[in-house]
């Protein structure tokens, strides 16, 4: 397991506004690394941004990035829990309060309302996910282990490549916050 102080941050991004390592899309992502150049991948609330075609590729460009004992840390808006909050509370109601403000079942769905408006046109939401289309996706992009945790209207998955210490990554994302002690694999 890589442990945190040996990791080198570098953030990948389509907005050169946010000041990335590398700026770039994430669906050319092999052409700006190399094969088996990193140790983790985290995409934190990205892939929904992307077209649903334009998911598998991506995956595919992931495994080939990461290194043999590597992982990818994936996080999107989980639409089952979103559903069930529009069915409970309904679609106006707030669901949580950001950072950038009030968040509601639209914004989840299709993109921050907000940030949209401001003419960040890349943050609309093409693709949804749950814990089962998410795990589904990234098995036939071809990590071996993935295990798929859901909560506060995000569904996290841990992809893990042939190498990687199963264990060891769940105890380290554990301390994290991040619990796939028991989630499905």
């Amino acid at each position: 397991m890589v442990h945190e102080q040996d990791l080198k941050e570098v953030r990948f991004d389509i907005d050169p506004g946010v000041e990335p390592d590398v700026v770039g899309s994430i669906l050319e992502i092999e052409t700006s690394f190399e094969p088996q150049s990193f140790d983790v991948i985290w995409s934190s609330h990205v892939l929904e941004h992307l077209y649903a075609h334009e998911i598998f590729p991506t995956l595919r460009q992931f495994h080939r990035i990461l290194k043999l004992d590597g992982f990818a840390l994936i996080m999107s808006p989980d639409l089952e829990a979103v559903a069930h909050f529009i069915v409970e509370q309904g679609i106006a109601a707030v669901a949580y309060n950001s950072p950038a403000g009030p968040i509601r079942p639209l914004d989840m769905l299709y993109g921050h309302s907000r940030a949209i408006e401001e003419g960040h046109v890349h943050m609309a939401h093409r693709t949804g996910f749950t814990a089962e289309r998410l795990g589904n996706l990234l098995l036939m992009a071809g990590f071996p282990t993935v295990s798929v945790a859901t909560e506060n209207f995000e569904v996290c998955a841990l992809a893990l490549m042939p190498e990687a210490d199963d264990a060891a990554i769940k105890k380290a994302l554990l301390e994290s916050g991040f619990n796939f002690q028991e989630a499905l694999t």
